[in-house]
């Protein structure tokens, strides 16, 4: 139902201009991404890295639904909870400034780097358990791999937000709650 062809002259390293692309809606494609980060397609999972980098590069966000988008096709698929899922992560020193600033790798290769560019940290529920999450390109959202979060917790420091003890960590001179602090944490 998609037409990839129209993408093959691109380069995948870097972003095509989606937000650019204005095609009409084509309908459905059975493709989803799972929260475990697997992209399955027509109930099989996508083993090539390389089909899921293309793909992740094309995925638009609007109104709460999420499209694969090429110049002139737009067709709508299934996430369970974020599209993306950070694997990785490493503490880098900026030259410019000198800040300590925490860069995440999501699995289709994506780096983000924690208070730059809006990239943002939260917490948010999904059925009923809290999740890390933090925040990508076109308003969409990559969830923290439990691992990534626990070597975070253990990065943290205690901090007052608002007259409430949070355990934060810290990217550049930017502060991030990773949870309040209760008798149970």
């Amino acid at each position: 139902m998609l037409n990839i062809s129209l993408l093959a002259d691109k380069d995948m390293n870097s972003l095509p201009p989606v937000h650019l692309w204005k095609p009409e809606f084509c309908g459905d494609m059975d493709m989803l991404i799972k929260t475990n980060g697997e992209w399955m397609h027509e109930g099989e999972v996508l083993t090539r890295s390389a089909m899921v980098k293309m793909f992740s590069r094309i995925l638009w966000y609007e109104n709460d639904e999420y499209f694969l988008v090429t110049p002139v096709e737009k067709v709508r698929i299934q996430v369970e909870d974020a599209p993306f899922l950070v694997t990785q992560f490493q503490i880098k020193t900026h030259k410019k400034d000198g800040l300590d600033y925490i860069e995440f790798l999501t699995t289709a290769e994506d780096k983000l780097v924690l208070g730059q560019d809006g990239c943002t940290l939260w917490m948010d529920n999904f059925k009923g358990q809290p999740q890390p999450y933090i925040s990508m390109r076109y308003g969409m959202k990559a969830l923290l791999h439990r691992h990534v979060f626990y070597d975070l917790v253990e990065q943290g420091a205690i901090h007052s937000i608002d007259e409430q003890q949070h355990l934060c960590i810290r990217s550049g001179n930017d502060v991030f709650s990773l949870g309040e602090v209760n008798e149970s944490f």
